[in-house]
């Protein structure tokens, strides 16, 4: 099976089939964790020489439009299991808060109502809303929860490309805005300032579900896991026996059969975003998925972005600003703490990590 899947359907105006980089292991129930691309990124590690009591688990579900890959070691067999099983249960349980395709999820609702009057949401989702708007802050607005009135529009939330009329991207950009959030601590309250605003959790939503999963895991007592979000977000706790970390390879953009660098995760996160991971091409130009949402166009002039990061929710979400901005914003203005690999549309050799 070819490892690009197309997907068409109708729209109002041209279509464009977008393709969809995954790897062939994706189409499978149960994932061979270690030879899972990282969405045209990455690789998993090697695997180690065993140890004499060590055992390691394997498994994998599809939730959240996701595939959760899970590769845990320790002694007790069945202990592993229900940890395992356990962290895909918080992969459902997360689905259905932070969906936006399920009416009766807590987001949607938010989508719903909060334009009309301020609604009410957990402890959960109000810091979870309260980290986006943060990280809407500190990128100078590249990331943006609110961008799925231009996901909409381009036609990336059916799995097919249009290419949209200025006044269609005008109209869209008028209900797009991080400022368009008012958020009430004292009374956990979302309220919307205008109607149409719509949030899309896709730029934080693997990321904290991987974060969540790690976290069940050591309340089981594992101790050394990877976890891993469709490829596009992972974290590695601890390390592999005989190993000092999660061996992870970036893959070149331009060419997936090679790698441009080698990452060693140990308690840490790396996520990625590339403009080869959903797009389609019109009038001779890639649209890729990775939306500058103060433009309302695709962004232009980097293929691939990595960042490593203690949490994958920092990883995930700072993944989007730095794609938008480019590497000369992220010189001045990466937080502290973060690494990030970019792979930029250049001619000459143009995969290194920001100094």
């Amino acid at each position: 099976m070819s490892p690009t899947e197309w997907n068409c359907c109708s729209n109002g105006r041209k279509n464009y089939a977008v393709q969809r980089k995954i790897s062939p292991k994706l189409k499978q129930i149960v994932l061979v964790l270690f030879l899972l691309p990282l969405v045209g990124a990455a690789s998993a590690p090697a695997r180690p020489a065993a140890k004499t009591d060590t055992l390691r688990l394997e498994s994998s579900v599809v939730a959240m439009g996701s595939a959760y890959s899970v590769a845990v070691y320790g002694e007790d067999r069945t202990r592993m299991e229900e940890a395992v099983d356990a962290a895909f249960e918080e992969v459902h349980r997360l689905d259905e808060m932070l969906s936006n395709y399920k009416p009766e999820s807590e987001l949607s609702e938010v989508n719903r109502a909060a334009a009309e009057r301020p609604v009410a949401v957990t402890p959960e989702l109000f810091d979870l809303l309260a980290a986006c708007v943060k990280y809407s802050r500190e990128s100078d607005g590249a990331f943006d929860i609110t961008v799925g009135p231009l996901m909409k529009g381009w036609g990336f939330y059916k799995g097919t490309g249009r290419l949209p009329h200025r006044a269609e991207v005008r109209a869209a950009l008028d209900r797009v805005g991080y400022r368009n959030i008012a958020l009430d601590g004292a009374n956990r309250t979302v309220r919307f300032a205008r109607s149409g605003v719509e949030l899309d959790p896709g730029g934080i939503g693997k990321g904290y579900a991987v974060d969540r999963m790690i976290e069940v895991l050591k309340q089981y007592g594992i101790r050394t896991a990877l976890v891993s979000a469709s490829g596009s977000s992972i974290y590695g706790l601890g390390a592999p026996p005989g190993e000092k970390g999660w061996r992870v390879q970036i893959r070149d953009p331009k060419d997936q059969s090679k790698s441009v660098a080698e990452v060693y995760l140990k308690d840490e996160s790396m996520s990625t975003s590339g403009n080869y991971e959903k797009f389609f091409r019109a009038e001779g130009k890639i649209y890729s998925h990775i939306m500058d949402p103060r433009t309302g166009w695709p962004a232009q002039g980097v293929l691939g972005v990595s960042v490593v990061a203690p949490r994958t929710l920092d990883s995930e979400a700072w993944t989007k600003p730095l794609f938008v901005n480019g590497r000369a914003w992220a010189v001045k203005h990466k937080p502290a703490g973060l690494h990030a690999f970019f792979c930029e549309d250049l001619p000459e050799k143009s995969c290194a990590w920001l100094q």
